[in-house]
């Protein structure tokens, strides 16, 4: 990637900010990392040739180098007469055993008493949201009160985006209790939102998130009950009958007309449970809120065999793909669902992308349609072109460790310098693709992050190495790529991460009635609110890490988890369809010629990269994990 033409303008900027703040408090260019040395005087050399590898530094390019080849020229001049130039990376060699002390090994006594923490950690949610919030949608752990839409402020769109007074957290969590060991409990709870839940109801929700909360989970519990293969065991009910199917489909009637009066046919973004898209609705709307909707619909549509509903969320993917940069191949986050004109351009991995690339791949892994994974293998070639920095190889050579970070769509130029904490999935992402060893080493970027703050901050800047946006909502997403980590790699290294956020949540987000949204990151003060991801996904992923016999992973059948952690299995039925194929002939579809090799191909052996033998060492090189944690200012 050619850092000169994407850093310039920014590199403009640092300049000057940096030079305002020297001559306000006689700060220089170095002020945004406290390097143990000035890191604009600082070059990278490549060990075998001696050569200037500064592309491969991110963090050098923000603080302000000049013209690569002037520095080039420059090192010329005096290198008959210089010293031999050491390696960037030896500032980090350290104690190397430092790390593998506290890394290599994991006893199972200390992996019981996690799961066991985990379980408790869920049920101590679960069983207050029970006792003082249900049936209304979510629980304030700090007031022990339950919490429904907000009737009297329908613009608050950060509660009533969400909550749609259909007992969120109950059926957010229905799969959790049976991933969890306990059946009567499972039964319990789906008779309840049998017996209970109506869809009736005047409440404007955002579709994405009913689709992914509450249908999603719907299908899921509905398929374990009635799983011929049972991997729980005998779950099923003996007078159920079809119950969660019969609302999963009156719920996705009811967000069909998103789909209507939509000049693109991507979807509107909120719709009204009773009576559908209000005339004053807004027509703008986040790539992944409209064109993550495919792996519910698709299986919904399977399972009942009725085309309606895949057929309206693959046309959304059409049309978001087909409105992608002619030039870099990415999307941007915002985009005007009658014009399709791009509204934010932005492009990243963060919030507004994050499960639009993620649902290409499992779409894929699901219904087996070859068009789903070449857009996907399209879309990740032009993220690696584009939003990758730092150097080329995750455990090998020299420059920063690599970095996605957020660019202009139509240019590729670098728009800010912040990630997000959504973006902490897609290391996840990265194992199920077989990309291993890169996830690695973005997974060991987001967790020195959090070993930094005991949690991960809305928006964290990795130039001024501070949070940006303050807030932790108890997400799950580090968690669960830790998990999958764990479960390509066997490495303890993953058991001690998944330790570290355990022990943090208990200690910083605890409170009377159950686990509190953290307001800010650093003096650890809360909010009185617990989203039904914590107890949907946070705590299971967490007790999936720590319980290696879990059924999930003793079973002979395979199970992918949706992007609200909804367990589904892998089966030949979602391979099949009752109906012809969808799009026939349709133009601007994603063609073989698209990706690089010029054909259609799963390249998984990147999945034998990590081998056997580095199980119990480390799995990024010492001096990696130390230069990642001194980049984020833990030393």
């Amino acid at each position: 990637m050619q850092w000169k033409s994407i850093l310039v303008g920014l590199v403009v900027h640092r300049l000057t900010f940096s030079c305002l703040l020297w001559l306000a408090f006689g700060l220089g260019p170095s002020w945004g990392f406290n390097f143990p040395l000035n890191l604009n005087k600082l070059q990278l050399f490549n060990e075998d040739d001696g050569t200037s590898s500064s592309d491969n530094s991110w963090s050098q390019r923000i603080h302000g180098h000049g013209d690569a080849q002037s520095r080039t020229s420059c090192a010329k001049l005096g290198e008959e007469n210089s010293p031999k130039k050491s390696s960037y990376l030896s500032l980090f060699e350290g104690d190397r055993d430092e790390y593998d002390r506290r890394y290599s090994s994991f006893p199972d006594t200390l992996k019981l008493k996690m799961k066991g923490m985990a379980k408790d950690m869920f049920f101590f949610g679960y069983d207050n949201y029970m006792k003082y919030a249900f049936p209304e949608d979510e629980l304030n752990p700090i007031d022990c009160q339950g919490r429904g839409p907000d009737v009297l402020n329908p613009s608050n769109i950060n509660i009533n985006d969400v909550l749609g007074n259909y007992s969120l957290t109950l059926i957010d969590t229905l799969d959790t209790l049976l991933v969890l060991g306990n059946v009567s409990e499972f039964h319990r709870a789906v008779k309840l939102v049998i017996d209970t839940v109506s869809f009736d109801k005047d409440s404007t929700v955002q579709v994405f998130e009913a689709n992914i909360r509450i249908l999603g989970s719907l299908i899921s519990a509905h398929i374990l009950l009635t799983d011929p293969k049972h991997p729980f065991g005998d779950v099923g009910l003996d007078d159920y009958d079809n119950e969660l199917l019969h609302l999963a489909h009156d719920l996705a009637v009811r967000l069909l007309p998103a789909f209507e009066n939509t000049s693109t046919g991507i979807p509107h973004p909120r719709v009204n449970l009773k009576s559908g898209v209000s005339p004053d609705s807004i027509n703008e709307t986040c790539t992944s809120g409209a064109g993550s909707l495919l792996v519910e619909f698709g299986i919904l549509s399977r399972l009942i065999g009725d085309s309606t509903f895949e057929w309206v969320a693959r046309r959304a993917v059409r049309a978001l793909w087909n409105l992608r940069s002619n030039e870099t191949g990415l999307l941007g986050n915002v985009v005007n669902i009658q014009t399709g004109q791009w509204v934010g351009m932005q492009s990243g991995l963060g919030a507004g992308m994050d499960s639009f690339y993620e649902y290409l791949l499992k779409s894929y892994i699901l219904f087996g349609e070859k068009e789903d994974y070449l857009m996907f293998q399209a879309s990740y070639e032009s993220i690696q072109n584009h939003l990758r920095m730092g150097r080329e190889s995750c455990n090998e050579g020299e420059g920063d460790p690599p970095l996605y970070v957020n660019v202009n769509m139509f240019n590729g130029q670098i728009m800010n310098t912040w990630i997000d904490s959504l973006q902490a999935f897609f290391p996840g992402l990265l194992v199920l693709n077989g990309d291993v060893e890169e996830a690695i080493c973005m997974h060991a970027f987001y967790y020195a992050i959090w070993k930094r703050f005991g949690a991960l901050p809305e928006r964290y800047n990795w130039q001024l190495q501070a949070p940006d946006v303050l807030f932790y909502p108890l997400r799950p997403e580090l968690v669960e790529s830790t998990y999958l980590l764990y479960q390509a790699t066997k490495n303890p290294f993953y058991l001690h991460v998944g330790m570290d956020i355990l022990e943090s949540l208990e200690k910083n987000a605890k409170v009377r009635c159950g686990y509190a949204t953290l307001h800010h990151v650093v003096d650890k003060s809360k909010e009185g609110r617990m989203e039904s991801f914590f107890l949907s996904e946070t705590c299971k992923y967490l007790y999936l890490l720590f319980d290696d016999d879990n059924p999930l992973h003793k079973s002979e059948n395979k199970y992918i988890f949706t992007t609200e952690g909804h367990v589904v299995p892998i089966d030949a039925r979602f391979r099949e369809k009752q109906w012809n194929d969808l799009f026939p002939c349709e133009e601007g579809v994603v063609t073989d010629q698209e990706s690089s090799n010029g054909s259609f191909s799963i390249n998984n052996s990147n999945c034998d990269r990590v081998s056997e033998e580095r199980r119990y060492s480390l799995p990024l090189k010492s001096v990696y994990m130390r230069q990642i944690d001194h980049m984020v200012g833990l030393f």
